[in-house]
């Protein structure tokens, strides 16, 4: 006969989902929420003892000379995993502000103007040239990042100042549905710009709800 008991450091604790398994005969039986057990064995079996949460038990049956093995645990829950957590520093509306202003698209050179006539072949070039259009290309892509990451930083200020609610996964397909034009974020009031957000913010939510534009 192989009995015991499970034992918490940590905390009291029942063991609901207590199994006592015979890796040598591949039966199993359950434990008691206290966390005792009992369970006929033979002499050199395989007991496995587990149990949610904590990590398996081995152990080999060794009888004492009444044909029996009593055994005692003490046991701590595994190291329970936390998911990652980004934490994101919120900007002040000053520091927000400064970036605003600063939106600007990175140049890429480029013959305009009078400079055309001057070198026509390198005009060309550039018309043409799959590599410029590409430098063009990427040079919008960061600038529409920059600001998609403004407007972002704006909203968690916002969401920050309890001026409306918005889960992390709205961030992005609110910042597409505000679609807020370049010259006004660059320089509106904090005032205009509050309210203009906020009024989008109502309607946005209004839309995912009813899923139809009110009248107004």
């Amino acid at each position: 006969m192989f009995t015991g008991r499970l034992i918490d450091t940590l905390r009291p604790q029942a063991f609901y989902n207590l199994m006592i398994i015979n890796r040598s005969t591949g039966r199993g039986v359950f434990g008691q929420p206290n966390g005792t057990f009992s369970v006929y064995v033979s002499e050199g079996d395989k007991i496995s003892i587990s149990c949610k949460g904590y990590p398996v038990i081995d152990v080999l049956v060794h009888a004492d000379a009444d044909c029996q093995q009593k055994v005692r645990f003490y046991i701590e829950g595994k190291v329970q995993e936390i998911a990652e957590v980004v934490i994101r520093p919120i900007k002040s509306l000053e520091e927000i502000k400064e970036e605003r202003s600063a939106l600007a698209m990175r140049e890429t050179r480029q013959v305009k103007g009078i400079e055309v006539l001057q070198s026509p072949i390198t005009a060309l070039y550039q018309a043409f040239s799959k590599k410029e259009k590409s430098k063009r290309l990427v040079a919008k892509w960061e600038h529409e990042d920059n600001k998609a990451r403004i407007v972002q930083e704006l909203l968690r200020t916002y969401v920050a100042y309890d001026i409306f609610e918005l889960s992390e996964d709205e961030f992005e397909e609110f910042i597409a549905f505000l679609n807020i034009n370049e010259d006004f974020l660059k320089t509106a009031s904090e005032m205009d710009l509050v309210t203009f957000i906020k009024d989008k913010f109502e309607h946005y939510k209004y839309l995912k709800t009813y899923g139809v534009p009110r009248d107004d």
